[in-house]
């Protein structure tokens, strides 16, 4: 069986499908990911009828553990739901296997192949595999070394099964990293076979940014620059860093945020429309999009880009601890817990239009949106107009909401802004699956339409580098310099240029 994704639109609507036999093996078993998101997402799956019959799991993780305990952490997770039939839970359990043993250790890999051989005969897996790197990026190229000495990677062109390789942001930590990861992994696997995953283009709003633009006249027509003064793309957290102290002194906000899923966004906003609703033809556009992306000048390097670090300040009336004060942070630190910088797209589209992306820690909410901010009116016959908006709600209460100008009722001639607003929970009676679900489900399918490629990567990359260059060379002098439970750093508010742009507050 090739490894190839078949177009997932008919008529311009999804198809529901169901993913041939197989297993899926994930490293890093015992770690917080794995029990959080990848286990309930799966059997989510299960529940729906999305699963072939036969779906394994094998849990990967140098924690001693027995099948049976493996399996009960699926069952303490769905302990307290009395939907769950007993009878579906049980079926779907003795699918699930753990297997201990060392990532750097060879035998590791030859008893797995065994173990693997064993569930292709008992539960009919067929030889497809989907190999899950759940685990800290140093250990990405040994798995890939590995896979491919013991055998265990099948060639897209055999009939023998296939063979997928999953892999979690970040996938580098700079452009020099991404490449030679990237060779690493293309050594031993097709690029066909690579799924760089990136959660956030897994959620349902995000992908209704494509039906949106491409299904909707009314909006393609106005979605360039002669009808859109800037977009603005926050991504905020409320909460710190919690117990990622060493990761994040590490990565950065930019690395963290922006190198990814922020890029991600971005693409989705200012792509052209694909010659085809599959996995190259959408990835081609969105590397064009990065590729226009305008590089940063030394100039634009000191005045297009806002960092900033939270100092101690109170969330929901509760006092926290500033960025230095958090477990394993070095007391001066200047790695940054919040970024803002401003992009432009050189192209017919978009030239001049800015994008503002901003995202921070301990900031006074929890929100990811996407702002389409229209320009104003060309003469502004009524005093008090403002300007229209669109604003892409990701998280929480996914949706949308259209800002427009109206007129109060009465006698005089007063307008006011007035909000259409559509949440998916609403209108659909159901609520959003997570992102997950749908991303796992794509692996097992073969559809790559919502991971990066190879050159998507690297080209992100090459925006991002010499941000993380110009950052590292000019230590920050003044952090902190915002209070948790702001919207950061006075200086962000600069970068929007004044007149009549400012920082929306979701």
């Amino acid at each position: 069986m090739t490894d190839t994704a078949a177009n997932p639109l008919r008529a311009g609507l999804r198809l529901e499908r169901t993913p041939t036999p197989s297993v899926l093996v994930i490293f890093g078993a015992s770690g917080d990911l794995t029990k959080r998101k990848l286990l309930p997402a799966l059997w989510a799956l299960c529940e729906d009828r999305s699963l072939p019959p036969g779906f394994s799991v094998v849990g990967i993780a140098r924690t001693p553990m027995s099948h049976e305990q493996f399996r009960q952490q699926l069952r303490d997770t769905t302990a307290a739901d009395k939907t769950v039939d007993p009878s579906v839970l049980d079926n779907f359990l003795q699918g699930l296997y753990y297997h201990s043993g060392s990532i750097d250790d060879p035998n590791m890999y030859i008893s797995l192949k065994a173990l693997l051989e064993q569930i292709d005969k008992e539960r009919g897996t067929e030889g497809n595999r989907a190999f899950y790197c759940s685990t800290s990026p140093s250990f990405f190229p040994k798995i890939v070394e590995q896979l491919g000495r013991a055998g265990l990677v099948t060639p897209n062109a055999t009939g023998s099964g296939w063979t997928r390789i999953v892999v979690e942001k970040p996938f580098g930590r700079d452009l020099a990293s991404a490449k030679e990861l990237n060779q690493t992994v293309l050594k031993v696997f097709d690029e066909k076979q690579v799924y760089r995953i990136d959660h956030y283009l897994g959620k349902e709003t995000v992908q209704n940014l494509l039906v949106l633009r491409f299904a909707n006249t009314i909006w393609e027509t106005n979605w360039n620059r002669q009808y859109i003064d800037n977009v603005q793309i926050t991504v905020a957290e409320s909460l710190g860093v919690e117990q990622r102290g060493p990761y994040y002194e590490e990565a950065g906000l930019v690395r963290d945020m922006i190198a990814n899923h922020m890029l991600q966004l971005l693409t989705l906003v200012a792509m052209e429309p694909p010659v085809a609703f599959d996995a190259d033809a959408v990835r081609d556009e969105k590397v064009k999009v990065l590729r226009a992306v305008r590089p940063f000048s030394d100039g634009r390097l000191k005045t297009d880009m806002v960092r900033g670090q939270y100092a101690p300040g109170f969330i929901d009336a509760g006092k926290v601890a500033g960025y230095r004060q958090e477990a394993k942070v070095s007391p001066t630190s200047n790695t940054e817990s919040y970024a803002a910088v401003k992009f432009f797209i050189d192209n017919w589209r978009w030239e001049d239009v800015p994008f503002f992306l901003r995202s921070g820690k301990r900031l006074p909410k929890r929100v990811s949106e996407i702002a389409i901010q229209f320009k104003p009116v060309p003469h502004r016959l009524f005093q008090d107009s403002t300007a229209d908006v669109l604003a892409i709600r990701i998280q929480p209460d996914e949706g949308m909401t259209l800002q427009f100008d109206a007129k109060v009722p009465g006698q005089s001639m007063r307008e006011r802004p007035v909000l259409m607003d559509f949440r998916y929970g609403t209108s659909f009676d159901v609520a959003p699956a997570d992102a997950y679900e749908r991303l796992l489900l794509d692996v097992l399918l073969g559809d790559s339409t919502l991971f990066a490629r190879r050159d998507e990567v690297e080209a992100a990359w090459t925006i991002i580098d010499p941000i993380l260059r110009y950052w590292n060379s000019t230590p920050a002098q003044e952090f902190p310099n915002y209070d948790a439970g702001t919207w950061g750093p006075d200086a962000a508010d600069d970068l929007l240029g004044g007149q009549h742009r400012r920082w929306r507050r979701p």
